[in-house]
């Protein structure tokens, strides 16, 4: 049996409950004005640590919650929409939230690193980079990244939190400010 299936019956609730007709209007704009950037850990589902519902953020997960190429061309992409399509906004803000005990720090191991790396064909250097070693200064740096990206736009406000695993809370690590500023 699929590790799905039981989820399946989870989502014909959902279908019949008729909560997906509530969405934002495109171009994807939020209801809370939210882009969330986190991480795939399961223990930081921004749904709960957060209490988002249906429709009020979208939500990117990667590895560690760090900001990729992907993130960056994906906020771009939103952004460059809102532009295009609703120049009078809401224009929104991208969170970048990195966890404590984050599973990524298992990278910071060479041999596993390099295991990894050769089984997966990933630069070593880029895989060294990765971890969540200290949330706050990874969360500054990846604020950073993006303020300084010239493909996201002016428009778009970038903050920065952590999220402690052992209390639940989020602490702000990075004000909110606007890219290019």
């Amino acid at each position: 049996m699929s590790n799905i299936a039981a989820l399946m019956e989870r989502n014909k609730a959902f279908a019949s409950s008729g909560a997906w007709r509530n969405t934002p209007r495109l171009p994807f704009l939020p209801f809370n004005g939210l882009y969330i950037i986190t991480c795939v850990d399961p223990r930081t589902d921004p749904a709960d640590f957060l209490g988002i519902q249906f429709g009020d953020a979208i939500v990117a997960r990667t590895l560690g919650g760090r900001v990729t190429p992907a993130v960056i061309r994906d906020l771009s992409y939103i952004g460059y929409l809102v532009e295009a399509k609703a120049p009078e906004g809401p224009y929104f803000e991208a969170a970048v939230i990195h966890h404590t005990d984050c599973g990524s720090r298992l990278l910071e191991d060479p041999e596993l690193r390099h295991g990894f790396a050769q089984r997966a064909g990933y630069d070593e250097g880029e895989l060294a980079a990765l971890p969540a070693t200290v949330p706050a200064e990874t969360v500054r740096a990846d604020v950073a990244r993006l303020l300084d990206a010239p493909q996201v736009s002016t428009r778009t406000t970038i903050s920065g939190h952590v999220y402690d695993t052992s209390t639940g809370l989020l602490q702000t690590v990075a004000e909110p400010a606007r890219v290019g500023s």
